[in-house]
């Protein structure tokens, strides 16, 4: 079946806002091809265009992709080199399509830890696509969840110190003020492409109630189609929040009820 085929099954009213997806399975993708490791992130940057296109096709609000985790900076040396230098390059040759399709880049990250020029890249595009109001694409590079959740802690910490919160009033919603894009809702639907089941230290704090959809498929294999499944397969859930599903049955029938009325 085609995207746009698939695309129709969709119910434009349950789209998530949110989508965070684990890019995995570059390096094992080239691996398999007898490919330099190199090669298959080439080939991800490719996905990443595609999905992309395909989030801002089907109504997504935010779609944040984990490019470069803190723990990679443990790589090899020539591995992360050539990883920054794509970022660089792919950033710049994509900055005039994001513009085209109205998609605003934002980062979020130890973002001091990264290579000048490439920052300098990211930072370029950001101000190129700042007047883009339809699709917020958000990097997490140099990132992880513990090292955003610390940052949090610090934020919170010099607050207290300085006088101007009681420790003893911190609710759940300062903890999230304070993490790096506060902006953003959390996601509704977590993708991980490559076959592992685990969140790699990605958004603990944010993905507390998201839908979990994990694949075999390598990233450079994730097509739109994948994409559009991935979709499918969230709407047909029924999202609790720590309610009984009878609870959520019940508050949609009035929400629909009062919805028919007020029409």
């Amino acid at each position: 079946m085609s995207f746009s085929e698939k695309a129709q099954q969709l119910d434009p009213q349950r789209i998530p806002a949110h989508v965070a997806i684990i890019m995995d399975g570059n390096g094992r993708w080239a691996k398999q091809r007898g490919l330099d490791r190199s090669e298959g992130h080439v080939r991800g940057v490719d996905t990443v265009r595609l999905i992309t296109e395909a989030a801002s096709e089907l109504g997504v609000k935010y779609l944040t992709l984990y490019t470069f985790s803190t723990e990679n900076w443990n790589r090899p040396q020539a591995e992360v080199d050539a990883l920054m230098a794509l970022v660089g390059i792919a950033i710049a040759r994509e900055t005039p399509d994001l513009i085209k399709n109205n998609v605003r880049l934002t980062i979020m990250g130890d973002l001091d830890r990264l290579p000048k020029e490439t920052l300098e890249c990211l930072e370029g595009c950001m101000a190129d696509t700042a007047h883009c109001n339809g699709l917020v694409l958000n990097l997490a590079i140099s990132y992880s969840a513990r090292w955003e959740i610390t940052e949090a802690a610090r934020k919170l910490a010099r607050r207290v110190a300085a006088g101007e919160l009681d420790p003893e009033a911190i609710t759940d919603a300062d903890v999230s003020a304070s993490m790096a894009k506060a902006d953003l809702p959390d996601p509704d639907l977590l993708i991980r492409t490559g076959g592992d089941f685990r969140i790699s230290n990605y958004l603990l704090w944010q993905l507390a109630y998201s839908e979990l959809f994990f694949t075999s498929a390598f990233w450079p294999d994730f097509d739109k189609e994948a994409f559009a499944d991935a979709l499918l397969t969230y709407q047909q859930r029924q999202r609790r929040f720590g309610l009984t599903g009878d609870q959520v049955s019940s508050s949609s029938s009035s929400s629909t009820a009062t919805t028919d009325a007020a029409n």
